[in-house]
């Protein structure tokens, strides 16, 4: 005896493991923080910075199966050395006559605010930050280095 019955085998499986923007891959769309900063100004690296990238390039303790993650030079100084530059920057502009005394003031403020939270975080967590309070100062910290940038370089000037 011969039973006629339809089977289906839905045992095919498709990995698609497309990563790449385009024709035949994802269709992405930039976010709308990521147009808004499409615009903005960006900047070329410092020569120190250049000059930093080159050497951890050849040197192989700064390479990550030698280091295993721990470099030995880090590649961005602390919260602390980026305050003391950034201090400095502000007290070039002030002498230079490129900040004028409100601009001044509206940087000093900012770094103030900065430091206070920059203390009050390591208060928090026993003297150290944590790595999201770490990036959240850094962020801080690259945008008052822009303002001081841009504060220096526009038409406003202090003669004294």
């Amino acid at each position: 005896m011969y039973i006629d019955k339809t089977v289906i085998n839905n045992t095919t499986i498709v990995n698609n493991y497309t990563s790449f923007n385009g024709p035949g891959g994802i269709n992405a769309r930039p976010t709308p923080e990521e147009r808004t900063a499409t615009p903005e100004q960006h900047f070329q690296p410092t020569s120190g910075q250049v000059s930093h990238q080159q050497m951890a390039s050849r040197d192989r303790n700064q390479w990550a199966p030698e280091n295993h993650g721990r470099p030995g030079t880090p590649a961005m100084g602390s919260v602390n050395e980026r305050r003391n530059n950034q201090q400095e920057r502000i007290g070039n502009g002030v002498r230079s006559g490129q900040l004028t005394p409100h601009e001044t003031s509206n940087l000093e403020h900012k770094e103030a605010n900065i430091n206070h939270e920059t203390a009050a975080d390591r208060h928090a967590n026993g003297g150290a930050l944590t790595p999201q309070e770490h990036q959240k100062i850094n962020h801080q910290q690259n945008q008052a280095s822009r303002d001081i940038y841009q504060d220096k370089h526009n038409d406003k000037t202090d003669h004294h």
